[in-house]
């Protein structure tokens, strides 16, 4: 997210450290949830992993990406050919509900729009947001459709030697109204 709260891939600055950060986290997930735009630009990575840049972080991250599953919730694809992703069968609600109730390894959330249909939902257990150092001045806000006032507590922090901080926040016992 830049500081004036767009979601836009394009206007960070995601550098090695930040790419070996989201490889570490992505290792070690149980799943990351797309919504179809998502999904189509997490695509790019797959020619990565196909004709690799030379860049150990980036290439490195190509090949978690292809490796971790993926739910995609679209109602205009019909099928996938990426071997780690499916189509979600049931709406956002019924899946993340079910994905809750399983032990192990977190779920992820990759897309704008499904954070945001997630937190209407109250079904956000954990919020980490990538801030860069990045005024955009357009684009997409974080949390344009957000229905309710939503308090949160900051839990943790971590700061990127290029100016990048991801805070933690965990949804607050404070009433939300």
């Amino acid at each position: 997210m830049t500081l004036d709260g767009n979601a836009d891939h394009t206007a960070g600055i995601p550098d090695d450290e930040i790419h070996q950060h989201y490889a570490d986290l992505l290792r070690n997930a149980g799943i990351v949830l797309y919504g179809r735009v998502t999904y189509q630009l997490m695509e790019y990575w797959r020619t990565v992993l196909e004709n690799p840049t030379g860049n150990k972080s980036i290439d490195d991250f190509a090949v978690v990406m292809d490796r971790t599953p993926k739910l995609v919730f679209s109602h205009t694809l019909k099928s996938l050919d990426w071997k780690s992703a499916k189509l979600a069968e049931r709406d956002i609600e019924t899946e993340v509900s079910e994905l809750k109730k399983q032990s192990g390894k977190d779920a992820y959330v990759g897309s704008p729009g499904l954070i945001t249909a997630l937190a209407n939902l109250k079904l956000i257990d954990e919020y980490q947001i990538c801030i860069h150092p990045v005024i955009a001045g357009r684009g997409l806000p974080l949390f344009e459709n957000i229905k309710e006032r939503t308090v949160l507590k900051l839990i943790n922090t971590k700061t990127f030697s290029g100016g990048a901080v991801i805070h933690y926040y965990k949804p607050s016992a404070e009433k939300n109204v």
